[in-house]
């Protein structure tokens, strides 16, 4: 059966966009997940399967951004502000990642590594802006893959620390519309 939610198996912007799936401090929901698996004993090993499946392909997707956000800050396209910006967001990425890497494990799955290449559209970045417009569609992606996840969690942790996740995304989101001087929030509602 195949999952709603698959790791990338092609290293470009779109899986971000398919894999349906915090800062620095970790919501309360995070929290309580990380600390003990009191969620596991009434569930069906099915459900917690499904589960770490979702988690695999949000952290293979979170793995894709800290490479494409190293990309964007080793092109030489970006001043000294938008650098130190693009490696805060992936700052912000590797803490995703490395929640979702200790979750997984924690709920006995192994988890996603990063691959050893990704295939960005590195050529057709030629100023700050296609860099920046770059980052803005992965962080859109990002953002309606993880409100397609929240719903799909058997565990109601999983979901709140998704969605945590989620505001992070969409504030990164707005941030580099703003920096491309379209409006930051172009819609009231994402989809």
């Amino acid at each position: 059966m195949t999952h709603p939610i698959q790791a990338p198996n092609t290293p470009s912007p779109a899986p971000r966009r398919h894999f349906l799936a915090q800062g620095l401090q970790l919501s309360a929901a995070a929290v309580a997940l990380l600390g003990g698996r009191h969620a596991l004993a009434a569930r069906q090993p099915s459900d917690v399967a499904a589960d770490v499946a979702i988690l695999n392909s949000a952290l293979a997707a979170e793995h894709q951004a800290i490479a494409a956000y190293q990309a964007g800050a080793e092109s030489g396209l970006l001043r000294a502000a938008t650098r130190d910006l693009a490696l805060s967001f992936q700052g912000h990425h590797k803490a995703h990642a490395a929640l979702l890497d200790k979750t997984v494990g924690q709920f006995g799955g192994t988890p996603a590594a990063p691959l050893a290449r990704y295939a960005f559209p590195l050529d057709t970045l030629r100023a700050e802006a296609d860099v920046l417009r770059f980052a803005a569609g992965l962080e859109r992606d990002a953002v309606s893959a993880y409100l397609a996840a929240v719903p799909r969690f058997g565990n109601r942790d999983l979901a709140g620390a998704a969605a945590s996740i989620l505001g992070d995304e969409a504030m990164h989101w707005a941030v580099l519309r703003q920096a491309l001087g379209e409006p930051p929030v172009p819609a009231a509602f994402v989809g």
